[in-house]
């Protein structure tokens, strides 16, 4: 008989699945952070062909823990320390899995009432808890780099002395070069978004920033939109980053402000990242300016503990997202007065139950429970940070008064060797499977990355990456 598998079977399957999930994230530190497979060779496990019969659940089950656990890289492991980690709690995987169950698409409010209106409520709790003006309204997306394309596009809609309608009807033929500016510490997100727009690659201005703070040179982005406006081309936004991707430093938002509103430019806060902590009061005035800004967009899959993925793009007016792309074709007209349509604020049509996870981990844990968190991962980075600082075997290339730290081994040839030292460095770390770290580059040097944001990263993981680092400097004849 067609139709899905027997409620019974799917029972017994589902109260499995939840002992898997349970006792992985239990024992998560028993897996080394990272897999030890070559690639191709979880693919050689995999039949070249699907099945023909039906597979019992079980089966599936007893692959999944066998084949698939074991070689993912365990992003939930206290030992994650590299980019900016996105791990996934207990409240908010149930709201994953509940999510699932319905699988509701959410593109009208008819389509699931209660989707649609915990969105609305839940973005709005955030914007309190970043205590950011009432004008905004907050809709999630994705991955910020979603949230930022829809953001540059709302920006393009509206700029001043373009005809939104005939850029719609017609394209960007014809009109000046449209420029968005962005410190050269920016995501490269922005990037592909002036690419989608048809804006251009090159017409990014990647604005230098402070060699000692990597933050986004004022001085340098006001000469930038001279030049630019001499050369005939119009300046659209400006990309302002709160947590970069590779200092986790904050961009000087005040005086950002202050350019955007003479010249008369869109602002994106970029803080994807850094956002979550505008949620701590001792916190919120490294953010100030932010309320100034038209579009901030915030990953609560980064540092609020939200499963991914769940990005919130806020907005100060909402009308022009939706003009941006609203496009309603008859069959997805509907009668009820005065609701919100989730689809007319992005590309998407069909939009997933992300509050619900949202929604979740917000109560389970509280606002102050959140804050408590983070307060935490910030202070154990001073923590490292001071070592680093007190040992002359190291140095410290770039703080941050969030919850990252770039630094490196000291090597007496500098240059290029310090460069192969830290890169072996992190190697070795690494290879030993309880700690993962990442590097960036710095003025043109190799820098290693830590950054404390995992749910399940305890003070003791700290200090044990510490004496790993110190352990495999010294291994390696460095110090």
């Amino acid at each position: 008989m067609p139709g899905d598998i027997p409620v019974d079977e799917f029972r017994a399957a589902m109260h499995r699945a939840a002992d898997l999930v349970a006792d992985y994230l239990e024992g998560v530190d028993r897996y080394p952070v990272l897999p030890n497979v070559r690639p191709g060779e979880i693919a050689a496990q995999l039949p070249a062909e699907p099945p023909l019969e039906a597979e019992s659940l079980d089966t599936l089950l007893d692959d999944y823990r066998s084949l698939v656990e074991p070689n993912v890289t365990h992003w939930n492991h206290p030992g994650f320390l590299g980019y900016f980690s996105s791990s996934g709690s207990a409240p908010g995987i149930l709201g994953e899995t509940l999510a699932a169950g319905l699988s509701v698409n959410a593109m009208l409010w008819r389509t699931s009432p209660a989707a649609t209106e915990l969105e609305v409520r839940t973005c709005d709790w955030l914007r309190q808890m970043m205590d950011l003006p009432e004008s905004f309204r907050g809709h999630i997306n994705d991955t910020a780099s979603i949230s930022t394309l829809l953001a540059l596009a709302a920006a393009r809609h509206g700029a001043p002395g373009l005809d939104a309608g005939a850029i719609r009807r017609d394209g960007l033929s014809g009109l000046p070069q449209l420029v968005v500016y962005a410190s050269d510490q920016a995501h490269s997100s922005v990037d592909k978004a002036a690419i989608l727009l048809g804006l251009g690659h090159d017409n990014v201005r990647h604005v230098p920033s402070d060699p000692q703070t990597f933050r986004l040179s004022v001085q340098a982005l006001e000469a930038a939109i001279v030049e630019d406006r001499a050369a005939g081309k119009l300046p659209l936004a400006v990309v302002a980053t709160m947590g970069t991707t590779s200092t986790a430093n904050l961009d000087p938002l005040p005086e950002i402000v202050r350019i955007c509103r003479a010249e008369k430019l869109w602002l994106h806060v970029d803080a994807a990242y850094g956002g979550s902590a505008a949620i701590v009061p001792e916190l919120r005035p490294l953010f100030e300016g932010i309320e100034a800004a038209d579009s901030i967009v915030v990953n609560p899959h980064k540092w609020m503990f939200v499963p991914m993925d769940c990005s919130v793009l806020f907005v100060r007016d909402e009308a022009q997202l939706r003009d941006t792309f609203s496009l309603i074709p008859e069959y997805l007209r509907t009668t009820e007065p005065g609701v919100v349509n989730l689809m007319d604020y992005g590309v998407q049509l069909g939009r997933r139950f992300r509050a619900l996870k949202l929604w979740m981990v917000i109560r389970a844990f509280g606002v102050e429970g959140l804050r408590e968190r983070i307060r935490a991962h910030c202070a154990w980075a001073g923590e490292f940070a001071a070592w680093v600082t007190n040992d002359p075997a190291f140095e410290i290339v770039s703080t941050s008064p969030l919850a990252t730290v770039c630094f490196r081994l000291r090597h007496p040839d500098g240059g290029e060797a310090q460069d192969r030292a830290n890169l072996a460095l992190m190697a070795a770390v690494n290879a030993q499977g309880p700690y993962f770290l990442t590097h960036t580059a710095l003025n043109g040097r190799i820098t290693l990355h830590v950054a404390i944001g995992n749910l399940r990263t305890e003070h003791q993981h700290v200090e044990g990456l510490w004496r790993a680092l110190r352990h495999e400097a010294k291994a390696l004849g460095e110090s």
